[in-house]
């Protein structure tokens, strides 16, 4: 049987890219503590529309922790405050009644505020159009066993396959840097035989492109503390590492000294 939760949320209200913003205050009343943050939410916006109100524009879709889109910052923690979960996953029994909650938006310069917490998040896509692929024939599907797969590589690539992309790394660097989300959407594929025809060009045009838009990484490690995927810091490592090895090789393939 669920307790209920009466709660106090200052939230953040933006019109319009353009918009000076405010936070505003409601009261939440009443939620189930079985509920989750954004059922929470839902609850908050339907009693708004009720009353003839303007809802509280926030952002999501799976609500299963897959697709990243439900990022916010609560109480100045990027997704909350349990770690490893995306804030569609995070439920109301990790809060107390009587709690007063600030909800924000992610606060990046690279993520621009869309309307109220819905920021603007394309930044990412231009590092994945950068690279974040592999090229291959086209074709009837090969075999499941045709390309041999050392487990501990396989491992590895799964491990960086688990970015959902939802930028919390950035939102909780001070440099608002995106070191984390980089390095794993590299190198879930650099770690496999099918990355490796493209390796070196991915290495170098991802990075150079997330350098376009983001922070430099001084090694904080909020990242790795926010990401509700718990992406390991030893990817940044390899990044670099490949990132060091792609200019000598690229410049060595154009002639250059």
């Amino acid at each position: 049987m669920s307790n209920t939760l009466n709660l106090t949320l200052k939230v953040w209200r933006q019109d319009g890219p353009n918009g000076a913003g405010r936070f505003e205050s409601y009261e939440a009343n009443g939620i189930a503590d079985d509920a989750s943050f954004l059922e929470m939410l839902d609850v908050v916006n339907e009693r708004l529309i009720e009353d003839g109100q303007e809802p509280i524009t926030f952002e999501s879709d799976c609500r299963e922790g897959i697709c990243g889109t439900c990022g916010i910052m609560i109480n100045g923690k990027a997704h909350g405050p349990q770690k490893g979960t995306a804030t569609c996953q995070l439920h109301m029994r990790k809060f107390s009644d009587g709690d007063n909650i600030t909800i924000e938006p992610w606060r990046a310069e690279s993520f621009p505020i869309l309307k109220d917490l819905a920021v603007d998040r394309s930044a990412l896509d231009h590092i994945i159009e950068a690279g974040g692929y592999i090229t291959v024939n086209t074709g009837g599907a090969p075999d499941a066993n045709l390309i041999p797969v050392p487990k501990e590589a396989a491992d590895m690539a799964f491990d960086a396959a688990a970015c959902i992309g939802c930028g919390a790394c950035v939102a909780a660097c001070p440099n608002s840097a995106a070191q984390l989300f980089t390095s794993a959407k590299l190198q879930h594929m650099n770690l496999l035989p099918q990355g490796q025809p493209e390796r070196w060009d991915r290495a170098e045009n991802m990075v150079e492109t997330m350098e376009m838009f983001f922070g430099s990484c001084t090694n904080h490690g909020e990242c790795h503390e926010a990401c509700p995927k718990e992406i390991s810091l030893d990817f940044i490592a390899f990044l670099n590492r490949d990132y060091v090895k792609a200019k000598i090789k690229n410049r060595k393939l154009l002639g250059q000294n």
